[in-house]
This record gives structure tokens, sequence and C-alpha cells, in this order.
């Protein structure tokens, strides 16, 4: 489903006269972020590669701008450790260059130890969904999710409202935001390509 879409499903469950397309956009944006904070699934895996001979060598690599959750980082096929920020200074102090082992976090860059010269840092990581902006928009939350999405914004609007099926929303978008992470962990755990589907559909 589109924006668009969901807007429609979720105002025709909600059955409010009330309730104005904006409001329903801000419902469906607070849903998308509850869910994007809950759900690690496998449409959200990215991997950013970075060459240490064209940088000239390097301690330390750039998040990418749409890193959510950090998976795991490699040195040519070795995973590396992550350290606390008080050892990962002391030990870039010495200065001295390798293989690395270790990593950290600090703001927006991941410091590495020994410092690499050459070859290649992988990282992988859970990446943020396109926000829905314009009615025909569409990410893998509003495609694979649907049911997630629009119980979720139901939710929401029932806090708003004080409408007493609140209960019943927040339950149903629960479970179904649970139903997607168990498909997303079967398929990881028996190594398959499982496809995602919603739990639920919605028809005109």
């Amino acid at each position: 489903m589109n924006k668009g879409e969901l807007r429609s499903h979720m105002l025709a469950l909600l059955n409010r006269s009330d309730c104005t397309d904006a409001l329903a956009n801000t419902f469906l944006d607070q849903a998308i972020g509850r869910i994007r904070r809950t759900l690690r699934i496998p449409s959200m895996e990215r991997q950013q590669t970075y060459a240490v001979a064209s940088l000239g060598g390097l301690q330390s690599i750039v998040l990418p701008a749409d890193l959510l959750e950090t998976m795991d980082i490699y040195y040519d096929g070795d995973a590396l450790v992550r350290l606390p920020l008080h050892e990962m200074l002391a030990n870039q102090k010495t200065g001295e260059i390798g293989s690395p082992r270790f990593f950290t976090r600090e703001q927006g860059i991941f410091r590495l130890f020994p410092m690499p010269s050459t070859g290649t840092v992988y990282l992988n990581y859970y990446s943020e969904l396109a926000d829905l902006v314009d009615d025909a928009d569409t990410n893998a939350f509003s495609i694979i999710a649907s049911d997630c999405v629009i119980y979720t914004a139901l939710g929401y609007a029932s806090d708003y409202f004080l409408d007493e099926r609140g209960p019943l929303f927040d339950s149903k978008a629960s479970a179904f935001i649970a139903e997607i992470q168990d498909q997303a962990d079967t398929a990881e755990q028996s190594g398959g390509t499982q496809v995602m589907r919603p739990t639920h559909t919605f028809s005109d």
C-alpha cells in the first residue's frame, strides 16, 4: 500500500468524522516510527564497504546516513570486536598499523584499531527506511506490514481521541509486529530466502 491507501483504510476502521487527513498522516508517521524502532527484517539490511587503500589508510570510517543499528563489521573476512571508547582512544595513541581487530562508535564514526593501510572494511547494518511523505510513497513497512502500520496508527489515534478501542488496536498491532518479526527470525535461522508477507490484507 502507498501512504494514501494506508490513510484511507485507517480512517475507515477508525470511523470518526473528526479525524482529518492531517491528523491521520501524523498517526501514520508515529506508527512508522514505532515500527522502525521495533522490527528488524531483511529488507532493512544494508552493507557499506570501505576500500582502505583508496582512503590512504584510516583510523575511522564514517557511518552511513541511514544507519539505524549496526549488525557487524568485518575486515577482509574477520569480524571486529567492539571496545569501550576509552580503551579505543588509548590503543589508537600507539599508532599501531595492521589488520583491525576492534571498533568503537563515536558520534558519526567508527574508530578502528589497529589502523589498516590496505584491504576492505565491510559494515553490515539495519537501515532507516524512507519516510512516507506523498500519498504515492511506499516503503518496506507499507508493503509487507501494512496491517502493522494501520493498527499502530489506530492506537495513536485512540490515544488522541480517548477512544475506548485503543487496547484492541494496540493488541492487534503488537500481534502483527510479532508475527512479522517471527517470520524474519525463522528465515534467518533456517538460512532461507523467505519472502516477508503481511499477516492481514485489506481490500477496497
